[in-house]
């Protein structure tokens, strides 16, 4: 009886520990937006750029946020590489500094003005569609930061107000009223507001808002803007093609300390391209483990030294292009156990096993009792 009850025992711990460590989801999906484009210079030359956000950079992402936000970590928010697909794109349809700026500003002013907080990164912004002054200044900054412009972001702290500062090396042109600029270590950075609603018409790069004119600002440089390459978006002015990624392992758990190898496949076999690969342990936010690239046969493979113990869930995303869609694979649960755990494991064994001998041993001398 006692070995059956210690059977039991194992077996209700190891069915809750299994449910605990499935993953809440295994389904992705992308968030698509799509902005309108034209030339100021030709208003017959009409686009629609499609982007695509990954849900596993938006919640890459999402993550990183959960803090309280000051004027130091303003330039953190600015993510160039993320966001570069979007400026290779607008590249190809604006030419000059001048009007490339302002076709991000026309870009940037059909996302919707919300009050937001906490604070969100460009990715989020893009994804939901919405956002207040330094979150639109924050996409804003990224795009052109992306293209090798020198941007600054302009604070206006009594106002509660933020836009972004561009340096360009003549006066802009097309500006309705007299250019506004701000000189900082000798460069003149023009204003790029980017609240207004009005994509057709909004603001242009060196208008300023009335109220902002004389008003106190500080500006805020970007040398610690994020250079870590977690994902992209993708970019495109055509309709993109679907694609799915696969992931997979050869075991479902792992003692902590193993390595685990982790393989999958992109289709359509896209050769050379990079798939990114995020973990999530316990509580903790997802986190970008490496970069795999994908084979002739569309297949890729990346180690994972599994250093913690408990719940640990890993997905591998890519980015997608101007042609194909982004795509992420299912989410796999694998369980990290502990030495810990492991030993009590072992030791709840022994005592099964010395359990069941001298419950057999019992039996046998009670039955040679009684047969003599």
């Amino acid at each position: 009886m006692r070995s059956q009850r210690n059977a039991r025992i194992v077996i209700i711990i190891v069915g809750l520990l299994t449910l605990a460590y499935l993953p809440s989801s295994c389904l992705s999906e992308n968030y698509g937006i799509s902005y309108q484009l034209y030339d100021r210079h030709d208003n017959s030359k009409r686009y629609r750029l499609n982007v695509a956000v990954p849900e596993s950079l938006y919640e890459y992402y999402a993550a990183k946020n959960n803090q309280l936000v000051t004027e130091n970590d303003f330039a953190e928010f600015v993510t160039p590489y993320a966001l570069k697909p979007i400026a290779d794109s607008l590249l190809e349809i604006y030419s000059g500094n001048e009007d490339f700026t302002n076709g991000v500003l026309m870009m940037v002013h059909q996302i919707p003005y919300q009050v937001t907080n906490p604070s969100r990164y460009p990715v989020e912004t893009i994804a939901k569609n919405e956002g207040d002054c330094d979150l639109l200044s924050y996409v804003l900054a990224s795009i052109l930061r992306a293209s090798g412009f020198d941007v600054v972001l302009f604070y206006y702290e009594r106002e509660s107000h933020m836009n972004v500062g561009v340096y360009l090396p003549s006066p802009p042109q097309d500006s309705r009223e007299e250019v506004y600029y701000v000189i900082h270590d000798g460069k003149r950075y023009y204003t790029a507001e980017c609240t207004g609603n009005n994509w057709q018409n909004g603001w242009r790069v060196g208008e300023c808002p009335q109220e902002l004119k004389n008003a106190s600002v500080q500006v805020i440089t970007l040398e610690n803007c994020e250079q870590a390459h977690a994902g992209q978006v993708s970019a495109s002015y055509r309709n993109l093609t679907q694609t799915t990624l696969t992931l997979h392992t050869a075991t479902w758990w792992v003692v902590q300390g193993s390595t685990v190898s982790l393989e999958g496949e992109l289709s359509p076999h896209l050769q050379g391209r990079n798939v990114t690969v995020y973990v999530k342990t316990n509580n903790l936010p997802w986190v970008a483990l490496g970069t795999a690239t994908i084979d002739s046969e569309g297949k890729f493979g990346l180690s994972w030294n599994v250093n913690v113990g408990g719940t640990c869930y890993v997905r591998a995303s890519w980015s997608g292009d101007e042609d194909f869609a982004p795509a992420d694979s299912p989410i796999l649960a694998i369980i990290s156990l502990s030495t810990f755990f492991v030993l009590f494991l072992v030791v709840i064994v022994i005592l099964i096993a010395v359990g069941t001998i001298t419950y057999l041993s019992s039996r046998l001398s009670h039955q040679s009792l009684t047969d003599s």
